[in-house]
């Protein structure tokens, strides 16, 4: 059973750009509402899709640089990257069924 990993500035090359699957990193802040709305669903994701994908969370703010370098000004934002490059963005609370048809295509 995967869990989501926690990602840095420092980690993200190898963690997610250099990746063999599919990453989903939530970008998050402890103080967000909304992060810790989706928090359980992200878990869950990684619990069930964990042989398909690669589940991480970002705190965005001990971590500004990625989060700068993509472009994320609201969060919760979610990013699926696949070969180094971003395939998929959501932003906002969403349900996890909404998230899953999002990212369901692009799992090998």
């Amino acid at each position: 059973m995967a869990t989501p990993v926690e990602i840095t500035d420092s980690s993200f090359q190898n963690e997610v750009l250099d990746s063999d699957m599919p990453v989903l990193v939530d970008f998050w802040a402890d103080w967000c509402g909304p992060c810790r709305m989706i928090a359980p669903s992200v878990k869950a994701i990684a619990e069930e899709y964990g042989d398909k994908i690669k589940v991480g969370k970002m705190d965005v703010d001990d971590n500004p640089m990625v989060p700068g370098r993509y472009g994320i000004v609201g969060i919760p934002t979610l990013m699926l990257f696949k070969g180094g490059q971003v395939v998929e963005r959501i932003t906002g609370a969403l349900p996890k069924d909404r998230i899953v048809a999002q990212i369901l295509p692009h799992m090998n």
